[in-house]
């Protein structure tokens, strides 16, 4: 399993379409962290960036984010991507709690005046 998390220094960004890049963990059948890599973020707002596509092809199918409007996270569902936003902190932290089953979806939507204009 593959999980994608938009990153800033080491932590969750705060807004996904704007994030310097992914972290992408991959996971055993276990949920342990076997593998961490980086995908430099596409400029532009997330959900219209492709980068969807990109992590759908490179095998993706959770993202871990802070805030996120409903664009982006349609797109990433039509592309076979589960969101779980409210995420911050360490990104490390953030894949661990995921691990444990501990997230929840914040379910709170990004309103920047980008995710208004599609």
């Amino acid at each position: 399993m593959k999980v994608a998390v938009p990153t800033l220094d080491g932590h969750v960004d705060s807004h996904f379409g704007h994030c310097a890049y992914f972290t992408i963990f991959e996971l055993d059948e276990n949920k342990n962290i076997i593998n961490k890599t980086e995908l430099p973020s596409s400029q532009g707002c997330g959900c219209k960036s492709g980068v969807a596509v990109i992590l759908k092809d490179m095998g993706v199918t959770m993202m871990l984010a802070g805030n996120m409007g409903d664009g982006a996270v349609n797109v990433l569902a039509n592309n076979g991507i589960s969101v779980i936003r409210g995420c911050q902190g360490n990104v490390n932290d953030v894949v661990n709690a995921y691990s444990q089953g501990t997230l929840v979806d914040s379910q709170l939507t990004c309103n920047h005046e980008c995710h208004s204009k599609h």
